[in-house]
């Protein structure tokens, strides 16, 4: 099974913003998701549910043990798999994660999707501590595997993830089983497609130090860096351009520590120069988000996510948990049933239209841009302009200033979907 080849595209880019360094009381989340540039990302809520003792659970492509209770979650997810690359749930708990290769070798089983990890920590953590002990169980359990895109040729790998609520920030790196996970309760963190916990790791699996003593990565005597100690000694070229986006991030955030909010963010998520909005080689950033945890927990945590590719030209669209939360439909894709590619042996075979009726839209306001200056720079201005409003309506939720009706916080997200098709119509 294919892990990795040198025109493998793997590039994500994670941030956390943890006050004092953001502008406002609040947590500061957002995660671009850099994918194979036709894969659709569609928004999927699910809401809360209560599970018969004993039943299982059908992931992407295993089955595991289902718990009696889980949380309400928002995800952003490549639409042909059952976990996502980020989401959020109810009690405030925010998950990005990136792909990662590491002397571990990487399984050719299929097992659980670090896609898959992180939607079921969401569905059953109600603090970022929290769901990353879901991950770390199911990990010891399950293991992680299996190919992580659509396509007949394999690509597999491992995670890492940032995790987050209203209090602080985790920093989760895996290589196998293993793993190493570091405490961020003050300050701006990112990650990006490579080990980067050293020497201050607050949690780690009891087997990681005499797994590496006894593979001969680490004499047992001297300081145990888990970067330097589990990262491959001669780096992919990818992972090389992943250093260089991973040190502009955090220059990125460092620039701004102290008044850090969600337009912020979004700036950074946007920002192509360094790479961290990504367009070359077949692959592109297909989602985004931000999200608001406020320390306050009478105030609401706000999550925006675009659902659709290229940040810069795409809106980000507020989403509360609260009354009225529901699908949006313009964001779901069609289901293919026992018919899906993923779903019939050997996988992959042939290929399905996932595209959402906002991703068609989107698609064509973005050849518009290209091709019709005056028309496309009337589509981005309307962009613009929802995107602001939806700012707006949020900074006066989080102010007091003029928050809208308690029953209208759910259907937010709905609300601007919709306005955004009709920009497009």
């Amino acid at each position: 099974m294919a892990s990795w080849s040198p025109d493998t595209p793997c590039s994500c880019d994670c941030f956390a913003s943890v006050p004092p360094a953001s502008a406002l009381p609040a947590v500061i989340f957002a995660k671009n998701s850099d994918r194979p540039r036709d894969e659709v990302q569609e928004v999927v809520f699910v809401p809360a549910a209560t599970h018969v003792p004993g039943s299982r659970l059908q992931c992407t492509y295993i089955e595991v043990e289902q718990v009696s209770k889980t949380h309400a979650v928002i995800l952003s997810r490549p639409s042909w798999l059952w976990g996502a690359e980020m989401g959020a749930n109810e009690h405030g708990v925010c998950i990005g994660n990136e792909a990662v290769w590491t002397k571990e070798p990487v399984g050719e089983g299929e097992a659980l999707l670090g896609m898959d990890l992180l939607r079921l920590a969401l569905e059953r953590g109600s603090s970022a501590r929290e769901a990353l002990h879901v991950i770390t169980v199911l990990l010891e359990r399950y293991g992680q595997g299996g190919s992580c895109r659509e396509d007949p040729m394999p690509f597999c790998y491992h995670n890492t993830f940032l995790l987050a609520d209203r209090t602080e920030a985790w920093v989760l790196e895996t290589a196998g089983r293993l793993w190493a996970a570091q405490r961020i309760q003050e300050g701006v963190r990112n990650i990006s497609n490579q080990l980067s916990i050293g020497t201050d790791i607050s949690a780690e699996h009891p087997e990681l130090r005499p797994h590496a003593r006894a593979q001969g990565w680490w004499d047992g005597q001297g300081t145990f860096d888990f970067a330097q100690v589990f990262s491959l000694s001669q780096q992919p070229v990818r992972m090389e351009a992943a250093k260089a986006r991973f040190r502009a991030g955090r220059e990125l955030l460092q620039q701004q520590q102290g008044g850090i909010t969600a337009e912020v963010m979004m700036g950074i998520l946007r920002d192509k120069e360094s790479g961290i909005c990504m367009d070359s080689g077949g692959f592109r950033t297909t989602a985004s988000m931000v999200s608001v945890l406020p320390r306050d927990p009478s105030q609401p945590c706000v999550h925006f996510l675009t659902a659709t590719p290229d940040p810069s030209r795409s809106v980000f669209k507020p989403f509360i948990f609260g009354v009225g939360a529901a699908q949006a439909p313009q964001v779901l894709s069609p289901t293919f049933g026992a018919q899906d590619p993923v779903r019939t042996l050997p996988r992959f075979q042939t290929q399905v239209d996932r595209r959402h009726s906002l991703y068609r839209g989107h698609q064509v306001a973005l050849g518009l841009m290209e091709s019709e200056q005056a028309q496309g720079q009337q589509l981005r201005q309307k962009q613009r302009d929802l995107e602001q409003e939806g700012l707006e309506v949020v900074r006066g939720l989080l102010t007091r200033e003029c928050a809208p009706p308690a029953q209208e916080l759910g259907s937010l997200f709905q609300a601007f979907v919709e306005k955004e098709s009709q920009a497009y119509a």
